[in-house]
């Protein structure tokens, strides 16, 4: 008997994955190849662009091959993926021809200051944020003006630009389309949310080419026919959806007030408004408004706020000084100790983002002494991002103007009961935990795809399949947890103004 599923590709900064949803939102058949960054210098984050697709179309492959095996018949294709990360390429040779800007990035950090006043307050009320700590089209624009292949690619008209959703997709589809999302283009910094369409002139005024512009598409629509020596068979694809955009869905955000905390390469802290657009657009410099997904010409909006570097944090800890093996020893050893006995980490390691945007911040660790043990600084670790969820959410709260009354968890470090019992106890509000929360943006894409009646009727009716999860209540008294937060800001205030005095 033939079963059917969408195939959900979701292309990460660490690494790609393939896999089957099914109409009951189980995911199997899931295929992971892993990906690397290069910081050559300091502030510069790149990616190959051409092992992106290389090691997606692995990852394809693989799952079709074993959807054929189970006699699955793949009816769609969705897409998730890192945002704001920028790929140029050549339409001829379809090659990436300079190394990928991946969103950590934040070489353009002094020209966007030298331009914040002119641009902010617009920005803010029309596209959801600040100038920022990172541009994909004033990074483009330095390789057209400052490259001379690059240039003469453009001049010849075989130069495209695009984040991943549109390299995917051009990579990936018979029609060879350039195209960008609303939640990819939201991303990326100028884009108008509530008209859904590019803020030109500020784009001019980067130095960017109008006609390099890739075309915006929903989220979910028909973005092209799946090449059948990729797929095994022509299938349509039919979603793009930034990727903690996908995880809400996947998750089962999709309602005006629910939350979410999404911990992969960093932490991701987002809350639905719906179609009514947030109460207070920049009022955190650091939280943003954003279209939270778009389909049938409608656009929900939500607000998110992140620290970038979290999960990638824990890696450095692990891979660069070898202090434990993995994310989950770092929890093992946490759930040890019932506090970090003075310990102290900042997980900041390319800048602040909450409640301030400044890339000179550092990360740190404090409070080390001979009595400190490895447990301690496991604890450590955990509370600082539990610190930066709090933050992030108490920001999120005061943009949307509107109040969570409880938070879905997800992503690899999320399986970590100290985690996110922590993070309860910080931020005074339950933790909800459901199974398979690591492959949530898989779910949450192919949700989006087959929403509208190729396997659900709308959002939902997919997100009716998730299970209840475990809820994690806060255990810790409300003056507790208003001493230990000032305790913290007074901390992160003075590091604050020690970067701005120097």
């Amino acid at each position: 008997m033939t079963s059917t599923a969408i195939l959900s590709i979701d292309e990460g900064t660490t690494g790609t994955r393939a896999a089957l949803v099914s109409p009951e939102g189980k995911v199997s058949c899931v295929n992971y190849r892993r990906l690397s960054s290069h910081s050559p210098r300091s502030g510069v984050v790149e990616q190959d662009a051409n092992t992106i697709i290389e090691e997606t179309i692995n990852a394809i492959r693989a799952t079709t091959a074993q959807a054929k095996e189970t006699n699955t018949e793949i009816v769609g294709v969705a897409i998730t993926n890192q945002r704001a990360t920028a790929v140029l390429w050549d339409v001829q040779t379809g090659m990436a021809v300079v190394p990928a800007m991946v969103w950590q990035d934040t070489r353009h950090v002094e020209k966007l200051e030298q331009i914040a006043d002119s641009w902010d307050q617009e920005l803010i009320q029309h596209c959801g944020r600040s100038t920022g700590v990172r541009s994909p089209y004033l990074w483009a624009a330095q390789h057209i003006r400052e490259n001379p292949e690059v240039a003469a690619l453009h001049q010849s008209g075989r130069l495209r630009f695009g984040t991943i959703d549109g390299w995917l997709v051009w990579n990936l589809t018979k029609e060879r389309r350039c195209v960008a999302s609303a939640t990819n283009a939201t991303s990326s910094g100028a884009f108008r949310l509530r008209e859904n369409s590019y803020h030109t002139g500020y784009i001019e005024a980067l130095g960017f080419p109008a006609d390099l512009l890739p075309e915006i598409v929903e989220d979910r629509q028909w973005l092209g026919t799946g090449r059948a020596e990729i797929f095994g068979t022509e299938v349509p694809i039919l979603a793009a959806i930034g990727d903690q955009h996908a995880a809400m869905i996947g998750l089962g955000c999709v309602e005006n007030g629910k939350a979410m905390v999404v911990h992969g390469t960093g932490s991701f802290c987002d809350l639905i408004t719906g179609t009514s657009f947030p109460s207070n657009p920049g009022k955190h410099e650091g939280t943003l408004t954003l279209t939270g997904w778009r389909a049938d010409g409608v656009s929900s909006y939500s607000v998110e706020s992140h620290t970038a570097t979290t999960g990638s944090a824990f890696d450095w800890f692990c891979e660069r000084l070898g202090w434990f093996e993995n994310a989950m020893q770092i929890s093992d050893f946490a759930s040890r100790t019932d506090s970090s006995h003075g310990v102290l980490f900042i997980p900041t390691l390319t800048g602040i983002r909450i409640p301030v945007v400044d890339h000179r911040v550092r990360a740190g660790i404090t409070g080390i002494s001979t009595a400190t043990t490895k447990a301690d600084v496991a604890y450590a670790l955990l509370e600082g991002v539990a610190h930066f969820v709090r933050s992030s959410l108490e920001c999120n709260v005061d943009v949307a103007g509107i109040e969570p009354n409880e938070v879905v968890v997800g992503g690899g470090v999320s399986a970590s009961d100290t985690l996110i019992q922590i993070q309860a106890d910080y931020s005074g509000l339950p933790m909800r935990r459901r199974s398979g929360t690591a492959e949530a943006s898989l779910r949450g894409a192919a949700f989006l795809a087959g929403s509208g009646g190729l396997m659900w009727d709308g959002l939902g009716e997919a997100v009716s399949t998730l299970d209840k999860g475990q809820l994690f209540e806060p255990r810790m008294g409300s003056d507790q947890r208003e001493s230990i937060a000032a305790t913290w800001r007074r901390r992160i205030d003075r590091e604050i103004a020690e970067v701005k005095e120097n």
